[in-house]
């Protein structure tokens, strides 16, 4: 896998989604009439994926029936650069400005300590949102953030593109059916001095497709820095080991398990969906308001780069402190 791309084109069918949390909501993009354009808006253009979701919605329209109408920008020219190149026709100047005005929302900057307070009017007002990876920056907030929507009834979804992929599921699949597992690898770039949140920015990359693949019962963790840039090793209380190798020039993804006999590479046996299952989940949540993971999930993934942020300033074990929603 040489590239984020590549690796996204290794994919196929998923798993089931799980149903959505019951509520009172009366103007969400699951009660809009099949007929009707289901209205997204986003809060954030810095990052380049606002214009990968205009072309996505708008100019290819690989959601028939969706489209994003509003954007709003840190800056004009961020704004106005996504407009352009993500074809999206309407700016705000406040993202409440939106409210009443779209039937869905996605909420992507690039610090992820600032994607839940913009988007909690929203779910107060039942409009599904999906947070761009990560999540957010504190398990605390994310639990008070999570509670919120649940009591709203409003569905809320986040997670990494390279973990919410047909290829990562495939490769749980391929774990389940392997024995005597003992150690993992995995690899990935990273930055423990990213202005965008240290570990997190890409980080999340790394840590959640591992969790996805083999479980989320990470006890503590241990970073040894080679400046920006080094490896981390994770305790399981399982008894599996996993080392993360935090790339400083190589891009990609990969995954190794030892086994009994031999050290082997994981490589997804599927192809890619189109559109890949990271939109297409999100686009169904959309629709129909079923998360396709779970709240607990979402915060036990926040814990662990938490505890490996906190170990890239010790180079100490640290505990992985999780919060229960």
């Amino acid at each position: 896998m040489q590239s984020r791309r590549d690796f996204m084109k290794k994919a196929g069918k998923g798993l089931a989604v799980a149903a959505a949390a019951p509520g009172i909501i009366t103007t969400t993009a699951f009660n809009v009439p099949p007929e009707k354009t289901i209205r997204i808006g986003i809060i954030g253009a810095e990052n380049s994926h606002t214009i990968g979701f205009g072309k996505m919605f708008n100019t290819d329209k690989k959601f028939p029936g969706m489209e994003v109408k509003y954007v709003w920008g840190e800056t004009d020219e961020f704004t106005k650069n996504a407009m352009e190149k993500g074809n999206i026709p309407n700016q705000v100047k406040d993202p409440n400005e939106m409210l009443g005005n779209i039937d869905a929302l996605i909420v992507d900057h690039r610090h992820p300590k600032y994607h839940l307070e913009p988007a909690v009017p929203f779910i107060k007002e039942g409009i599904p949102t999906f947070i761009d990876k990560p999540f957010c920056y504190r398990a605390s907030e994310g639990k008070d953030f999570l509670q919120l929507a649940k009591k709203s009834g409003t569905p809320v979804t986040s997670y990494s593109s390279i973990a919410h992929s047909a290829a990562t599921f495939d490769l749980k699949e391929q774990v389940k059916n392997m024995e005597g597992i003992s150690e993992v690898i995995c690899t990935g770039p990273g930055d423990f001095d990213s202005p965008y949140g240290g570990i997190f920015f890409y980080g999340v990359h790394i840590v959640q497709p591992m969790m996805y693949i083999f479980g989320e019962d990470i006890e503590r963790v241990r970073v040894t820095r080679n400046g920006s840039y080094g490896n981390a090793s994770l305790q399981f209380s399982s008894g599996l080991f996993a080392t993360l190798i935090i790339k400083e020039k190589a891009r990609g993804w990969e995954t190794f398990v030892e086994t009994p006999k031999q050290l082997v590479e994981l490589k997804p046996r599927v192809e890619e969906t189109e559109p890949p299952k990271n939109y297409a989940d999100m686009a169904e949540m959309f629709r129909t308001g079923r998360e396709p993971r779970s709240h607990q999930s979402i915060l036990n993934c926040v814990s662990v780069l938490e505890a490996l942020e906190k170990s890239g300033k010790t180079e100490r074990w640290e505990d992985v402190e999780y919060v229960k929603v």
